[in-house]
């Protein structure tokens, strides 16, 4: 009875420290979420129970750190870093829905002890999020186009080495947000340590499993 009244408590505990570690990485993922849309907004313009900000203009661009780095307001109606959708942006804002909502629930419910794998699943929930509430909302907000086909706020500038592919100059890096930023390191995360994924992992083998023999004959016995 002590025994068992011993390993009761473990869980209960183990189970309270499970959701502290949930709730801490979900909520991390929320401010990433609001930074992301606060940056948005800042640059966007808004208009709120009487205060007001303008925003920049589309394509204006504002100067950090000489040409290096500036701030750019751009728009994109498809993907991370402007990469375009075409006709079908009704299925990537609902598959966007979907992907979040499932993320959202494995970092819930999961009991992953890896920092790591924990940390890569929050910023890809909050960068697959952030960019969702483009989509979903922002052609409503400001009247702009229906429910579903908003356009992606972008506005992180960065200069790189110029290169050729394909016959195509680049001279400057796609212009990205606070939410492409997370998937992208997101995703990196989660190569390093998808190990630590269960979903990845094998079974593992219970000892008293019984092993499996054969007469020589290929008869298992």
């Amino acid at each position: 009875m002590v025994i068992c009244s011993l390993s009761s408590r473990f869980n209960t505990l183990a189970n309270i420290m499970k959701n502290i570690r949930n709730q801490g990485f979900l909520l991390f993922a929320a401010i990433l979420i609001a930074l992301d849309q606060v940056t948005k907004i800042w640059v966007k313009g808004f208009n709120i129970f009487g205060w007001n900000h303008d925003g920049m203009t589309l394509y204006e661009s504002i100067s950090v750190v000489g040409e290096v780095i500036r701030i750019t307001y751009v728009e994109n109606a498809g993907m991370a870093f402007g990469i375009s959708f075409g006709a079908g942006k009704i299925f990537l804002s609902l598959f966007s829905i979907a992907a979040s909502a499932a993320l959202a629930w494995y970092l819930a419910r999961l009991d992953i002890k890896h920092v790591g794998a924990r940390l890569a699943l929050a910023l890809i929930f909050a960068g697959a999020t952030g960019n969702l509430i483009d989509r979903v909302f922002y052609g409503v907000l400001y009247s702009e186009s229906p429910l579903f086909y908003g356009k992606v706020v972008d506005f992180m500038d960065v200069d790189m080495p110029d290169f050729s592919l394909f016959g195509r100059e680049y001279v400057r890096f796609w212009v990205f947000n606070v939410a492409d930023s997370c998937v992208s390191v997101g995703m990196v995360l989660m190569l390093l340590f998808n190990k630590h994924l269960p979903i990845f992992q094998e079974k593992p083998v219970t000892a008293n499993a019984e092993p499996i023999s054969n007469d020589g004959a290929g008869n298992v016995a």
